[in-house]
């Protein structure tokens, strides 16, 4: 299924989740905390005010409750403003 935000809204795919901490113990299923982090799959065209400064494939970082989430393909993604994006992470 192909979707196409309108607007300046942003469709995102949530990273998978760390299943290992930096010191190598891993993370029990109840311990884990939602991804904050995603890639973008789909941008709007923006509006008269709203310039988009991101594009498909930028990763994002977002916070932790921000967007509305739905299934793609069974897939979970979220949907949000531009706005509700708090930075791009570069490579």
């Amino acid at each position: 299924m192909k979707l196409k935000p309108l607007h300046d809204r942003v469709i995102i795919k949530r990273l998978p989740e760390e299943e290992k901490t930096a010191g190598g113990l891993f993370i029990p299923d109840s311990a884990k905390e939602r991804p904050m982090r995603g890639t973008v799959v789909a941008a709007g065209p923006g509006t008269e005010k709203v310039k988009m400064q991101v594009k498909k494939g930028d990763l994002v970082l977002f916070a932790k409750y921000a967007g509305t989430e739905f299934k793609l393909d069974n897939e979970e993604c979220v949907i949000m403003r531009q706005e509700e994006l708090l930075a791009v992470i570069e490579k």
